[in-house]
């Protein structure tokens, strides 16, 4: 596994995957930071791309991005991130609207733990999912990181890149 580091406006973010995909997008001053396992080694040149797109989105000009993603993880967790892909920028959804979006409108706490394991954030934007109540759960980057990434997508906050 490649990885590197890069700064952003919501903080120090590991990238981490091959020069085919990117399998982790960490933001390393959330609940825990992710760890560099053994055997990693540190290279910059296949994240250039992952790099200038954040920098895009973060400044406002990048709604979507184009990075190939290869997340970890179990059928219905890849169920859930890819419909995560679906929220389109700026827009916000209930765990319960995401479980009906998938067809398991039952699942709505399922669905809210598989968000939290999701290993791509921003890019995989488990930020666009909010209480059913309209308020903001649970991130692991923290609330104050969900909070400007919503912000920064409604337009209302622009962020030093």
């Amino acid at each position: 596994m490649l990885y590197c580091t890069t700064s952003s406006p919501i903080g120090e973010l590991l990238l981490a995957g091959d020069r085919d995909a990117l399998q982790l997008l960490h933001m390393q001053q959330g609940r825990r930071p992710a760890r560099i396992a053994p055997g990693w080694a540190r290279s910059d040149e296949p994240f250039a791309r992952v790099r200038a797109q954040l920098d895009e989105y973060f400044d406002g000009r990048r709604r979507a991005f184009d990075i190939p993603l290869r997340p970890a993880g179990t059928p219905f967790e890849l169920e859930v991130w890819g419909a995560l892909r679906e929220i389109p920028y700026g827009e916000t959804v209930s765990y319960g609207e995401l479980a009906a979006r998938i067809g398991r409108a039952d699942a709505a706490r399922a669905v809210g733990a598989a968000n939290g394991r999701n290993p791509i954030a921003v890019i995989v934007p488990c930020h666009r999912v909010i209480g059913a109540d309209r308020s903001l759960t649970g991130y692991g980057g923290g609330l104050e990181r969900k909070r400007l990434l919503l912000e920064l997508e409604a337009g209302v906050l622009a962020l030093p890149v």
